[in-house]
This record gives C-alpha cells, structure tokens and sequence, in this order.
C-alpha cells in the first residue's frame, strides 16, 4: 500500500493531533502552551520523517496529548504524554488502534517561540528526541502492520535516537531505569527474546483484520493463533511494557471480535489471555461468553 521511494520523492507521513493540558501549572504561562501545542503540531505534520512515499489519505493518522504538571519561568516542562495511532481495515471504513501508549517521564526545556528543527543525526533537543522518538515508533509500527518486518528501517532510527537520547543523562531514556519508559518500549520490540511481536503484528492486521470484510472465520483465526506470542512474550518477559500496550490498544477490540466467535474460539482466546491479564477478568469473562443471539 505504501511504497519506498528515493529521497526526492518522499512525502510527509503523519496527519497527527496534538493536545496540552496545563491546568495543573500555576501562574501566567498559558500562552506559552499555545505556542508549544502549535509548535509541536507543526513539527509532527510538516517534517519529512523517511524516504516512503504517502499520498494525502494515507497519511498515518495519530494524536500526542500531553499533560503539563509542571513549569518554570527558565522553561522546564513536567507531564506526562498520551500517544495513539490507528490504521484503516482494508474494504472497510473500520480502524484499529495501533498504539495507546502513556509516558509517564516526559521532561524537556521549551522556551515561547524557540524553533523545533529535526535532524537525523544528532539530538537538538530533549524535546525533538522525544518527537522523532514517537513520529518513528508510529512509522514503524504502521509498517509492520502491513508487511512482515516492514518497519525495519524505522526501528533502527528508534534505536539511534534512544541510544543519542542516554548519552544526554535525561530521564525516560535509560535502559532499566524503568520497564514502562521509552527504552523499555524500543527494546520490547527489536530484543531477540521478544521480537516476534512485531510478527504478531503483521499477523493480527494483515491476515487477521484486513481478512475478515471476506472471510470473518478466517480472520478472527488469525488473530486467534497471533495471540499466542502474547502469551510466549508473558512468559520470557513477564514485566514487558508490550504487554500493556497490547491491552491498551487491543482489549476492548477483542471483545467485540469475539462476540459472535464459536464457543470454542472463544474459550481459546479466554485461555490464552487470562494468564497474561487476570485484572482484566471482567473484559476477558466478554470474550469467554460471547455475544447471546437470538
């Protein structure tokens, strides 16, 4: 659907919303929150991020909402960050959620009306490390969605920016410094004992999704043998970020998959998603049970 093209003939990627929430920050700095969300929303919709070529409609759409917590006259910004991204289901007007992801360690300087200029090789700021971070995990999730390990090329950008990213000492980039930060979430994909979720991916979306407007049993079969690297992934690495991620994107979706699934599907799917979720006992009893018909 997406085709490589040479560097002249790259387009824009992201078609991206962006929101600041700075109601807990105190004072007289509301308009420099305006001036940061403009600024943000620029850079995400306007930076040439790869060398793919994207017509208008296919731009990945995606939202970043972030929460100020904190704020200082000299330009330190505190919150949190609310990621999302979704893909169109093939002859359908259906879209599925990609990502749903919330950073708990965003921290940058951004002072009114400095630029926000993107570079590939080196970091101009904590502010665009964390910008391409996620432009990039969009990029590359959204490729492996529709190609078995498409988004090869936007991985290895992730882990330039995350290695540049720690040399600078800033918080939310230190390998095991925390299991839900942005080097958790590179490693959760690209680490050799957890790779294959990015076939799951694959996996899940183009034979699963894509699958079902023509063959609903087929699809929802799919998706039925891809959770299993979910479990495998619970086992080797039970305190990986993906897991959350995958729930967070993809449980309330599973649910309305398997409402009208055969009794044994379900029960598949409850078993293998239990072990791996046992807070989400309410939701995973939906899938168990079905949707009654009359």
């Amino acid at each position: 659907m997406l085709l490589l093209g040479s560097w002249s003939a790259r387009s824009q990627e992201l078609n991206c919303t962006v929101e600041i929430n700075s109601d807990q920050v105190e004072g007289t700095y509301k308009q420099v929150f305006q001036t940061l969300q403009q600024a943000i929303a620029d850079y995400m919709n306007t930076t040439v991020f790869g060398n793919a070529q994207f017509s208008t409609n296919e731009r990945i759409e995606c939202r970043m909402f972030f929460t100020i917590k904190e704020y200082t006259e000299d330009g330190n910004v505190s919150g949190d960050l609310q990621v999302q991204s979704i893909r169109p289901v093939y002859n359908s007007t259906y879209t599925t959620a990609l990502i749903n992801f919330k950073d708990s360690k965003v921290d940058f300087v951004y002072r009114e009306n400095e630029p926000l200029v993107f570079t590939l090789n080196h970091q101009e700021s904590q502010l665009t490390a964390i910008l391409n971070f996620y432009a990039y995990l969009f990029l590359a999730m959204d490729f492996d969605s529709f190609s078995p390990r498409g988004g090869d090329a936007y991985w290895e950008r992730l882990k330039t920016i995350v290695q540049m990213a720690q040399s600078s000492g800033e918080t939310g980039w230190k390998a095991f410094e925390d299991t839900k930060n942005r080097s958790a979430v590179l490693s959760a994909f690209t680490d050799p004992s957890t790779e294959a979720l990015r076939d799951m991916v694959y996996t899940y979306h183009r034979r699963g999704l894509d699958e079902m407007v023509m063959s609903p049993d087929k699809g929802r079969a799919a998706i039925t043998g891809a959770l299993s690297v979910i479990s495998d992934v619970a086992r080797t690495s039970p305190m990986s970020v993906a897991l959350s991620m995958f729930k967070d994107a993809k449980m309330d979706e599973l649910v309305n998959l398997y409402s009208q699934a055969p009794q044994d599907e379900r029960t598949k799917a409850y078993n293998i998603l239990e072990p791996v979720y046992p807070t989400e006992q309410s939701r995973l009893e939906e899938i168990k049970k079905g949707k009654e018909t009359k």
